[in-house]
């Protein structure tokens, strides 16, 4: 089976049988390796399925995920929707529990799996519920979150009866700053869950300090039961921070996903490329008679726009010769491109595609050579939509359908959209200032 087109990266993998039905949904932090592991004489997981289930796989699809807690809700979404036949797990309609705090004159906090329009503001959803609920207990124990626990239904307009102050155990014990009883304003409770607000949005660093000057001390005294409980706290912090994009998924998220990666691994096949290029950067320059000379560079990522990296650049011309030159131009953005890259230490792209013939791909390549960095770079020119690649004589011809071609289409007309767009803003200053 051919895994060359996996990513090391996390995401949902979906095994195909000899008819195209989806019989095995997984998710994985790592999609090469994870499925790698089933086609080992001793897969390391001991499953007696596995055997069954890699005789009947003629294909794999997957679907990117930005992190491995998203492609956990995405595999479990895809999992009840499809119900493959090898997947015992997660068929049922169960979904993942949300922290709500209430929309009251007295907010409560509590966890739910439902999620009604009702106006109250809901955080999650949490895949893994026992450090979140560990956490809880803590935070409730030391009054970080103290807020009322009970179920009644009052308010400001609508007091509780006394009796039922009276006979509530959270009062006496001191559990609960009491507002049915008028032993705190409107004002000061809502500052108190404001807090537990900002906490479940992820304003966590005044408590992620606290908690690892706590686990030190614990260390230092070798109460190393204290210092796993503080380490487990710190694991539960990082699990409400991931974002999280996947929850309720169109009927056609599926199709679009797979469409996307598909392009991504048709590319890889076509241009002969090590490894997916899940990571693509796309270049042009733009300008009229040399003035307001502009480039920009787009990115996709997994087949999708990465606008937080999209960059425009407007062309020095102390690099390039007054009255403009477009290999000179593409040369000097593709340079500041990856002067940018290599600054950031950010992963390098996966390819680049340059907006252009021969001229301008060796523009990009001198760049390349100049900033000391390997990365696969191809030429897209207009007419025919030919490739040029570095060391081969002839252009690269593909079907005008091919799903790797589309995406490199799309993603040049982007960059060019976005050069353009930014010379007629420059370009409308210099006739304003005129």
């Amino acid at each position: 089976m051919d895994l060359t087109h996996l990513p090391a990266s996390p995401g949902v993998y979906l095994m195909r049988d000899v008819s195209g039905a989806i019989i095995y949904i997984g998710k994985a932090k790592d999609l090469k390796k994870r499925v790698a592991q089933y086609f080992k004489k001793n897969p390391s997981d001991g499953r007696r399925k596995i055997p069954s289930l890699t005789a009947l796989i003629r294909s794999i699809d997957y679907v990117a995920s930005a992190s491995e807690r998203e492609a956990l809700l995405t595999e479990r979404t895809l999992i009840h929707r499809y119900q493959p036949f090898f997947n015992e797990m997660w068929k049922d309609s169960k979904s993942y529990p949300y922290v709500k705090i209430t929309r009251e004159d007295f907010p409560r906090v509590f966890f739910t799996r439902a999620k009604p329009r009702d106006g109250a503001a809901y955080f999650g959803p949490y895949p893994k519920m026992e450090p979140l609920k560990k956490l809880f207990g803590y935070l409730w124990r030391i009054k970080f979150i103290n807020l009322r626990r009970c179920r009644w239904d009052f308010s400001l307009a609508k007091p509780l009866n006394a009796r039922k102050i009276n006979a509530c155990l959270y009062y006496h014990t001191g559990q609960c700053p009491a507002p049915c009883a008028g032993k705190i304003s409107k004002t000061a409770y809502a500052a108190l869950t404001g807090r537990v607000a900002d906490f479940l949005k992820g304003d966590l660093g005044k408590l992620r300090g606290a908690f690892r000057l706590k686990m030190a001390l614990s260390v230092k005294k070798l109460a190393y039961e204290e210092a796993a409980q503080y380490r487990d706290f710190l694991s539960a912090f990082d699990h409400m921070r991931e974002r999280v994009f996947v929850n309720r998924l169109p009927e056609n998220f599926m199709e679009l996903a797979t469409g996307r990666t598909g392009a991504v691994t048709a590319l890889k096949t076509a241009l002969a490329l090590a490894r997916p290029p899940a990571h693509i950067e796309a270049f042009d320059t733009s300008s009229l008679f040399g003035k307001q000379a502009v480039g920009s560079s787009v990115c996709v990522i997994n087949g999708e726009k990465n606008t937080a990296h999209y960059r425009r650049y407007r062309v020095n011309f102390r690099n390039v010769p007054e009255g403009g030159n477009d290999f000179a131009m593409m040369e000097e953005i593709v340079g500041r491109r990856l002067a940018q890259v290599k600054k950031s230490g950010e992963p390098p792209p996966d390819l680049l595609v340059i907006d252009g013939g021969p001229g301008q791909l060796a523009a990009a390549m001198k760049a390349l050579r100049a900033a000391e960095m390997k990365i696969p770079v191809i030429g897209l020119a207009k007419r025919l939509e030919e490739i040029y690649m570095p060391g081969r004589a002839f252009p690269l011809i593909l079907d005008r359908a091919h799903p790797g071609l589309l995406l490199l289409e799309a993603l040049r007309n982007e960059a060019h959209r976005f050069a353009v767009r930014y010379h007629r803003l420059l370009r409308g200053k210099a006739e304003l200032e005129g």
